[in-house]
């Protein structure tokens, strides 16, 4: 079986971030023969501006050839005002950009986020799906990974300890090596 290379991104700067954390437990949780290579630099990216879309800035250079180079896409987001934080609505733009150079097309993805609410991320969740559908990008629909009231879940060191949340990252990311290896087959069967 040849190896799946999933590109995570974290929708957060913030160093000590849930989401980050959500991240890095991820990559403790992955399937056999699946690599994770992590997005670092969103922080780097300026504001989209379609005057500049010829010209890429060298982060989004590097976004858009490590997009490219995986088999599949791991959103890991955290929720600010009902939606996505804007430095990732903006990476992803500049990665669909210019006309005809979308870096997403194509790609299998999955999505999951912390919070310290109770939702646990959802509403940026679906939207994000929303902006999966004109990028043609093919989500896992489940399970779905919200964590919920994230100061429980993780430890001072920003561990994930809680074992319901890990269970269902570690099923996710099954479902998404499953999802992309039947969309390499050609196949479009759902991955439930």
């Amino acid at each position: 079986m040849d190896t799946v290379k999933i590109l995570g991104i974290a929708g957060s700067l913030r160093e000590g971030s849930y989401n980050r954390a959500t991240l890095r437990a991820a990559r403790e949780l992955l399937p056999a023969n699946v690599q994770l290579e992590s997005f670092e630099r969103l922080g780097e990216i300026p504001p989209f501006n379609e005057d500049e879309e010829g010209t890429l800035p060298d982060a989004v250079a590097q976004l858009k050839q490590q997009i490219r180079e995986a088999d599949a896409i791991l959103f890991v987001t955290p929720e600010y005002n009902y939606s996505i934080p804007g430095v990732l609505k903006n990476a992803i733009d500049w990665a669909s950009r210019p006309y005809g150079e979308n870096a997403w097309d194509g790609k299998p993805v999955a999505i999951m986020g912390a919070s310290i609410s109770a939702l646990g991320t959802a509403r940026a969740q679906y939207h994000l799906r929303q902006a999966f559908v004109f990028l043609n990008m093919h989500p896992v629909n489940g399970p779905e990974v919200m964590i919920p009231s994230a100061y429980e879940r993780f430890d001072d060191q920003g561990n994930l300890t809680d074992n319901t949340s890990r269970d269902l990252i570690r099923q996710q990311l099954e479902s998404l090596v499953e999802w992309t290896n039947q969309l390499k087959a050609g196949s479009r069967v759902l991955v439930n």
